[in-house]
């Protein structure tokens, strides 16, 4: 029995070490792989004094800087605003201009995205004012004026799974400057690099560099998930890949989707019951320039097309 104890310790040991080996496999999963966002056109509540320098609405030109951010930010996988106003159009949503919760869900459910950003810009806009004081010199009286910019955004975080808005944000970003015959040309710009330097556009940056703020913490409660695009005998390929942050040796787990749950009041989706029917280990994670992962089966049967795909 005295030979039997050192044993078993030592089992415990090695118990311990493949648990702690496989949590922080997990992390280090949950950590790198990058979710994918959907930017939609935010709606432009302004008083539309203003558009972008190449046309657009402020709500599009704010949309777009956002989703530039985004990109250059390298944590998210970002949609293409021609793959949104595709689907947008084919399926006949935001007829009326304005995006919905529901809509958003249901065009990121078919681009395979897990977050879906909507809003509208409520300010956008400068004001100029004298506040007071004059400046004496040689007989000569100078007014001393101020101005301020305005960039105020409501923006909605939803969850593309179920169409629930798991944040909703509110955004107000001022910017001003003081000084003697202040003009106004600083607040119109005609191309980039104006507008980065006028008030109102230091005010947007502002703006965008806070709901990225607010979206990087929301993500956090944000499942990964991919999808399998092709089952070919023990082989499976799912769409994500090194771009995503896939890498080979990494294990998956796969679920089948069941019947989508409506709530009757709402509309809305609940979600689906899910049936888990196996895992899948990458075997190589540059398919399709790093779109795509080739997996091999090692565990379970009865794989799909569409089966989804997330960290065991």
């Amino acid at each position: 029995m005295r030979k039997l104890v050192p044993v078993m310790i030592i089992l415990l040991l090695l118990v311990g070490i493949v648990t702690d080996t496989s949590f922080a496999q997990q992390a280090d999963q949950l950590k790198r792989l990058k979710k994918r966002v959907a930017v939609f056109d935010f709606e432009d509540k302004s008083d539309h004094r203003y558009r972008w320098w190449t046309g657009q609405s402020v709500g599009e030109g704010m949309a777009d800087m956002l989703t530039t951010e985004l990109v250059k930010s390298g944590k998210y996988r970002v949609m293409e605003r021609q793959a949104i106003d595709k689907i947008m159009q084919e399926q006949n949503l935001g007829q009326s201009g304005a995006v919905t919760p529901q809509s958003a869900a249901k065009v990121g459910q078919l681009l395979g995205v897990e977050l879906a950003i909507i809003g509208a810009v409520t300010e956008f806009g400068w004001k100029k004012s004298d506040i007071g004081g004059r400046i004496k010199k040689k007989g000569f009286g100078l007014g001393v004026s101020s101005a301020s910019a305005t960039v105020g955004i409501d923006v909605r975080f939803t969850n593309t799974n179920t169409g629930e808005i798991i944040a909703a944000e509110n955004v107000r970003k001022e910017e001003s400057k003081r000084g003697l015959g202040i003009d106004t040309r600083d607040f119109s710009f005609k191309d980039r690099n104006q507008f980065d330097q006028s008030l109102v556009g230091k005010a947007a940056r502002k703006a965008v560099e806070e709901i990225m703020d607010k979206l990087d913490d929301q993500m956090e409660n944000v499942q990964w998930q991919a999808k399998i695009i092709k089952v070919s005998g023990n082989t499976v390929y799912i769409n994500s890949g090194a771009e995503a942050g896939v890498n080979v040796g990494d294990v998956f787990t796969v679920y089948a989707k069941g019947e989508e749950l409506i709530d009757p009041d709402t509309g809305l989706s609940l979600g689906s019951e899910e049936e888990k029917i196996g895992q899948i280990g990458v075997t190589s994670n540059s398919i399709g320039n790093g779109k795509a992962s080739k997996c091999v089966i090692r565990s379970g049967s009865g794989f799909e097309t569409g089966n989804l795909v997330r960290v065991k």
